[in-house]
């Protein structure tokens, strides 16, 4: 990847990342510490690999993305507007009683979402339903599943597992956010599911470790992904909760809990100087 383009998608995400803050901040609520954890993979994603119309959303050779981690929408619907599938001054309606942007992703009302999600688990089976799809009737597209590292608790992933592996499904990618971090705690205080890599392997899955915050990490994994065409691919990436707010990064306390104003002013401000010295 050429360095114009990985300053263009750090911009990118910085502006993902502004659209979260602005979301949550808008709403009083939301989930901006996996939000932000998860900006830099969203980017690479829409920005540079993923076969989408932003005119015609419902394209049936478009590339399908499952946020299975539902409760991180203010991400996703932040990716979704930057990309322009709608204006991102919608972004500031986020959680309101008549807006169409609710706290967990709605196909039916959201363009450019492909599942609505937010019961943790479900999302892999979807995604699973979507790639097997693909191969019956010998549609190629890719599809991605964004899972949270705390949500890998639940059982129902690894019975989807299971059945993308015993089906091969080749165009499956999953990504863990491994952001060690969960509503209640670390991840391996409340019930951990360490070690992930060797799970995902034990499951029949192709299994690659990134850091999530590298854009030249996430294409080489992408592309390792797309290459495997005898297993389904595990993306693990090592992520900081909070990324790119610094009194935000690793703070369980953010995982549920909205900016107030001066919170607000503070985090735009830390992104817009980012954005500046990019730009240098």
């Amino acid at each position: 990847m050429e360095t114009a383009d990985k300053k263009q998608l750090k911009l990118k995400a910085l502006n993902v990342r502004k659209g979260i803050i602005e979301g949550t901040f808008n709403a009083k609520s939301g989930h901006p510490g996996g939000s932000l954890s998860i900006a830099d993979i969203l980017t690479y994603l829409y920005f540079k690999e993923m076969k989408v119309d932003i005119n015609n959303p419902k394209w049936e050779g478009r590339d399908r993305l499952v946020l299975s981690k539902g409760h991180a929408a203010p991400a996703l619907y932040a990716v979704l507007a930057e990309k322009g599938f709608f204006p991102v001054e919608d972004l500031k309606t986020l959680r309101k009683s008549d807006s169409y942007l609710q706290g967990h992703p709605n196909m039916n009302y959201v363009p450019g979402v492909d599942m609505s999600t937010g019961s943790l688990g479900q999302g892999i089976s979807a995604a699973c339903g979507f790639a097997l799809a693909s191969k019956i009737e010998g549609n190629p597209y890719n599809v991605y599943a964004i899972l949270g590292d705390g949500e890998i608790e639940e059982g129902q992933v690894w019975e989807a597992c299971m059945f993308a592996a015993a089906k091969k499904l080749s165009c499956l990618t999953v990504i863990v956010d491994n952001n060690d971090l969960q509503i209640d705690g670390t991840v391996e205080e409340v019930n951990s599911p360490y070690p992930i890599p060797e799970k995902f392997a034990a499951f029949g899955f192709n299994v690659i470790e990134i850091c999530g915050h590298c854009f030249t990490q996430i294409e080489e994994a992408i592309e390792k992904a797309k290459a495997c065409n005898d297993k389904p691919t595990a993306i693990i990436m090592k992520t900081v909760k909070g990324k790119g707010v610094s009194f935000m990064e690793n703070q369980v306390s953010w995982h549920g809990s909205a900016p107030n104003a001066e919170q607000y002013a503070a985090a735009m401000a830390e992104l817009d100087a980012a954005i500046e010295e990019l730009n240098k």
